[in-house]
Parts: structure tokens; C-alpha cells; sequence
């Protein structure tokens, strides 16, 4: 969402830019409306528990869009509240671009009708999507992934031990649930479970937990409490993906997370579990035969998948033990891994869509200022600035 935000200012320093966001945004020059951390659920019961701030969050843009009409509305992923939005957007006749298309691939396959209807243009980031929505007559563009362009690691694994006193032939693995408190709750207890059947077998253990940006040390530290006595255990949280990158395997939700580590090339274990209820009522309309990015580009099974009941520590020590103890197990779902990545096209995807975006935007200022008798001032310079733009 920052990298977005950073490369539209970029592009042209007067936008003024105001929404839904994080820290990241905020750092880019947006003027926070709410903090999106109120509305960072999944699951339908989860979603129910935060009716009040989705609500809330829903009156303050449309608010927005009745006294301040925008020029664009960007939206991303979350469809849940951004095809509502995207409707309330047309009753003002606010052109709309969706990026990071949301997954309904996946399931809820019948919100492409809603997204035909209130999305102007879509640009996505997996290579398997923009087929998707050709297929059903929706404007869309394979900008790439945004993830090339900021997983990077800023460290070398030996680096990082050293930097936290981690002996040089220690097995590193990585404690990774996500960065949801829900994802917390439900796989932390499961992975730190885990953690102490591979502590047990192997010798030097030492496991990494790289903090999200969306949680605090103390919110991990009280999930950790009962079992951390037993672990050598380090919170990381600055290098970030340098940390991740230093793990000879991790235990990781199903997710971005996902991804980030394919670009890595760290082999992993993937899971996911949501209330019972949630499980039941989403399982109907899933459409995939895969829940993590990895295997769903790869369009096989490249990393393991624990969801729901099949998520418990037994079974990730299982599955994980020998990518630890195998290095031709290891070194395979490597290669599997650098295959996914390189399918996610170039780096550079948040420049590429900022400059869709500013199509856009040029686009309805033309038609808010037609031609008349010849090219007025104000359409000559929106059409210069449009032209200067989008070639660099």
C-alpha cells in the first residue's frame, strides 16, 4: 500500500491522497481516515465481531466522497468492504481502479458481476489472475508483484547469527503465524508445540520469530510464556527479511508470508486454521484445490498444507522435521520455490500501477474538460503532464 502511495507522489508531487491505511501510508504523505488495523480480520465470525468499525470506516469515506469527491478511488484486496465501497463510489460517479485483485478465484467466484459493474480497471499481481479476469470481460493489467520489490534480504545468514549470538552450526527455524492477532491466537500456540518436538530431536535449535509491523513484542511475548522457558527462542524485530532468510525452514501462516518466503527460497510448512464456524460456512464455496500462493502459482503441491484440523503439532513436525534433517529434501523445494518466484514477473509492479493510476486520473480530467473549438489550457497541460509521466 505505501510502495503504491510513495510511487504516485513520485509520478506527480501534488497529489494529495487521503484513506485507509497503516503506518506505511501514513509515511508515503496519505491522510489517514481510520486505522486499518481495526478492520484486519478473516473469517466470517471474526468479520461479525468488527460490524462496528467496518461501519464506522464505511461513513467516514463515504462522507468523504459527498464533500471532497476524489478524482479515483484505489482500492486493495479486502472485498468484503471494497465492493461496497466501490458502489457507494458510483452514486458520485468516482472512477475506480482495484488493485491486488481479491481472491475471488478462490471462492465467492459470483462477486465478479459486482466487480464488472462498480471496477473500472484491475491490476493484479499473480500471473494466473489477469487470465481469470479476461475470461469474464474485466479491463486488467499483470503489473507483477509488489513483494520482488521489497523482499530483500539486508543480511547474510551468517550475519544475522552473529549479530544475535547464534552459533554458526545451529538449525535455524523460523516461527512465523502471521501478522493478524486471529492468526496469533489460533497458530502460535501450534507452532511453539511443535517447536519443542524439534527442539527435542535436534541438537542446536535455535528459532527465529520475525515481528510483523502490525503486533507488538509483548502481544507475542504472552503467547510464548508458558513454553519459551523450554526454547531458545529470538524476536526479531528490525532485518526483518533477513531474519526470515537466515531459517533453514520455517513454520509459516497461509498468506503473503507465504510468498515472501518463496522469493527467499526458505523452505516451509504451511497452515491455517479459523473458527469451526467460519470453516464451515467459507468450505462450500472454495473453489481451489490449493490455500497457500505458492502452490496455487506453481498450480502443484511445491510446500506442505496443514489447514484446519489437519494444523497440529504433530503434523508439522512431521512435515517439517525432514527439510531440516534432509538436505536433498531441502535443497528440491528450493528449486520448487525459485520456480514460483520467477513467475511472478519483474520488479517494479507499485510503479507500474501508480502509472494505470494516473491514466485514470488524466483520463477523467480530459472528460471533464472537452475540447472546444481546439485544446484548451487546462487539457493541453493535462495531457502534457500524462504524456511526461507515464514515459519514465
Amino acid at each position: 500500500r505505501g510502495n503504491l502511495d510513495q510511487q504516485l507522489k513520485i509520478l506527480d508531487s501534488s497529489w494529495q491522497m487521503t484513506g485507509i491505511g497503516g503506518a506505511g501510508m501514513a509515511g508515503a504523505g496519505v491522510t489517514l481516515l481510520f486505522d486499518i488495523s481495526n478492520l484486519a480480520v478473516m473469517g466470517i465470525i471474526e468479520v461479525l465481531t468488527r460490524l462496528k468499525d467496518i461501519r464506522s470506516a464505511m461513513h467516514i469515506l463515504e462522507k468523504q466522497f459527498r464533500t471532497k469527491r476524489p478524482d479515483l478511488l484505489i482500492l486493495i484486496d479486502y472485498p468484503g468492504f471494497n465492493l461496497e465501497l466501490a458502489r457507494r463510489a458510483k452514486k458520485y460517479d468516482i472512477p475506480v481502479f482495484y488493485y491486488i485483485s481479491p481472491k475471488i478465484w478462490a471462492w465467492r467466484e459470483g462477486r465478479i458481476e459486482r466487480i464488472k459493474k462498480y471496477v473500472d480497471r484491475m491490476a493484479v499481481i499473480l500471473p494466473f489472475e489477469k487470465k481469470f479476469y479476461q475470461r469474464h470481460d474485466v479491463d486488467v493489467d499483470f503489473v507483477g508483484n509488489p513483494l520482488l520489490d521489497q523482499v530483500h534480504a539486508t543480511l547474510k545468514p551468517a550475519e544475522i547469527k552473529t549479530r544475535y549470538n547464534i552459533e554458526s552450526d545451529a538449525t535455524v527455524i523460523g516461527i512465523m503465524p502471521g501478522s493478524r492477532r486471529q492468526e496469533i491466537a489460533k497458530l502460535l500456540p501450534l507452532f511453539m508445540q511443535a517447536a519443542v518436538k524439534l527442539n527435542s530431536e535436534i541438537k542446536k535449535c535455535v528459532f527465529l520469530l520475525p515481528l510483523a509491523s502490525t503486533l507488538a513484542e509483548d502481544e507475542i511475548k504472552e503467547h510464548c510464556r508458558q513454553l519459551d522457558r523450554l526454547l531458545d527462542i529470538r524476536i526479531i524485530k528490525d532485518e526483518r527479511y533477513a531474519a526470515m532468510a537466515a531459517c533453514d525452514a520455517a513454520m509459516a501462516a497461509s498468506g503473503t508470508l507465504t510468498m515472501e518466503l518463496a522469493i527467499l527460497k526458505v523452505p516451509m510448512v504451511v497452515c491455517y486454521r479459523v473458527s469451526l464456524i467460519s470453516y464451515l460456512l467459507a468450505k462450500p464455496f472454495i473453489k481451489v484445490k490449493y490455500a497457500s500462493l505458492v502452490n496455487l502459482v506453481a498450480e502443484k503441491e511445491v510446500v506442505p498444507e496443514l489447514l484446519q484440523y489437519k494444523a497440529t503439532p504433530e503434523n508439522i513436525y512431521k512435515e517439517i522435521l525432514p527439510l531440516l534433517l534432509n538436505k536433498d529434501a531441502a535443497k528440491d523445494m528450493q528449486q520448487e520455490l525459485a520456480r514460483v518466484s520467477a513467475q511472478l514477473g519483474e520488479p517494479g509492479a507499485s510503479k507500474r500501477a501508480a502509472k494505470l493510476a494516473m491514466e485514470m486520473v488524466a483520463a477523467g480530467m480530459i472528460r471533464k474538460h472537452p475540447r472546444r473549438g481546439g485544446t484548451s489550457g487546462a487539457q493541453a497541460s493535462i495531457e502534457r503532464v500524462t504524456r511526461k509521466q507515464l514515459q519514465k
